[in-house]
């Protein structure tokens, strides 16, 4: 979610009403998910991989990376380094020193040589210069965009709200990476300033890559017909480390709602804490009846959101007007202050993380394209939990008097943003 997608859908209601009422026909089924199993357990990593998507595979390596001034430098070198392939799918792909520095990155490889497919979001999108399309496809890349609304076409009408919003980069079919930075300008720096976002994205190497491969070649092929099933994409990877991971996808043509069930499995499962970091958190009844049954259990469950540095305050109004049951028990949220919060993460019992594009609201469990990366580690969970105390560290915890105490004028936001719930 960002401001020129509200903005896209105020300009264009009757579309977008149109697409919604064709996108929602189905009835959202309520699942009824019971605690039976903890995630030490192998029935639960067994569940993961049979009932939900492919299977969790050994031998990987998952390095972290905080902010643009780390994020934007190993994307780039991995991208200079590739020898055959690029594969690389964003949701944000916006004007600026950022991508004038991938445009440039992606044509340079693809004069010499490489295969360079890319998959931007027509949304998403929006205000990025043609001249970087251009650049890469006068270079010999192929630049794609998703679901792009065409008057001339009545059926991109029915298409318009299912965005992709996955963010994936697979370098020679060997290393990958994947988590909620954009290449847009607003990602710079260290998150040292509130035009720099606070975010994380992660470097995969070894065999759940070709997962990652398999999920850019779900859009590749829904949008161009093209099939990329040589050598040059799935290459037999070698154990990398010791991180047990899936790549998990869910998208509104298929599975809509599977990204959900990850994540309602995932808490149920809960029996020491849950740690939920979502920069567009708007959970839905189900999700909600879910954390209260862990705080049940006596699980510890902690939220961390943006705060008013929020790129839209319409979603920041829906997520608060939320929050009622959970204080009332016990659930800590916590809103993060220096800046905007773009982070998606997910630390069950400090074994079980998932990291990736997916928020806890219904457009990322409905509408758009998501992509997770699931890891199933002590080491990497507590990597991921340590730097998750430190935004808490940066936040202000939101109790319950505070909340009902906040202004009349708040409340009536809330009650109004909370008609944009599809939306959201």
């Amino acid at each position: 979610m960002n401001k020129f997608m509200l903005r896209f859908a105020q300009l264009h209601i009757p579309i977008l009403l149109c697409a919604m009422l064709i996108g929602c026909e189905a009835k959202a089924v309520h699942y009824q998910i019971n605690h039976e199993y903890g995630v030490a357990d192998p029935q639960f990593a067994r569940t993961m991989g049979h009932l939900l998507g492919p299977p969790l595979v050994e031998g990987n390596r998952v390095t972290t990376y905080v902010n643009g001034d780390q994020i934007f430098p190993a994307m780039l070198s991995a991208i200079a380094s590739a020898q055959k392939t690029i594969n690389f799918e964003t949701y944000v792909y916006w004007s600026g020193d950022i991508g004038q520095k991938f445009s440039d990155a992606l044509a340079e490889r693809a004069r010499a040589g490489v295969q360079v497919h890319l998959i931007i979001d027509w949304v998403g999108s929006g205000r990025i210069d043609r001249k970087y399309i251009r650049q890469m496809t006068d270079a010999g890349a192929r630049v794609v965009e998703y679901h792009p609304l065409r008057f001339y076409d009545v059926t991109s009408a029915s298409r318009l709200n299912n965005r992709t919003h996955r963010k994936l980069l697979v370098i020679d079919g060997v290393v990958g990476f994947t988590g909620g930075a954009g290449i847009a300008d607003e990602w710079l720096g260290d998150a040292d300033t509130p035009k720099h976002w606070r975010d994380t994205h992660y470097q995969i190497q070894g065999p759940v890559v070709e997962q990652m491969q398999a999920a850019f070649m779900d859009n590749w092929m829904k949008t161009t017909g093209q099939v990329l099933h040589s050598g040059d994409y799935f290459v037999a990877s070698e154990s990398a480390g010791d991180d047990a991971a899936q790549v998990f996808k869910s998208s509104a043509t298929g599975g809509s709602m599977s990204m959900q069930l990850m994540y309602l499995l995932s808490i149920a499962a809960a029996e020491k804490s849950v740690m939920l970091g979502s920069a567009y958190f708007v959970p839905d009844d189900l999700t909600i009846e879910t954390i209260l049954a862990a705080r049940k259990r006596g699980v510890r469950v902690v939220v961390l959101v943006p705060g008013k540095q929020i790129d839209v305050k319409t979603v920041r109004h829906a997520s608060r007007a939320r929050w009622g049951k959970m204080l009332e028990a016990g659930v800590e949220i916590y809103e993060y202050l220096p800046t905007m919060y773009h982070c998606k993460v997910m630390i069950v019992d400090d074994r079980w993380v998932s990291i990736g594009s997916s928020n806890l609201d219904n457009r990322s469990f409905r509408l758009n394209d998501e992509a997770n990366l699931n890891v199933l580690n002590p080491r990497f969970a507590a990597e991921q939990s340590a730097l998750f105390e430190q935004d808490l560290a940066k936040s202000r915890q939101i109790t319950l008097k505070m909340w009902r105490n906040r202004p009349l004028g708040e409340r009536i936001m809330e009650g109004l943003a909370s008609f944009l719930g599809p939306l959201l």
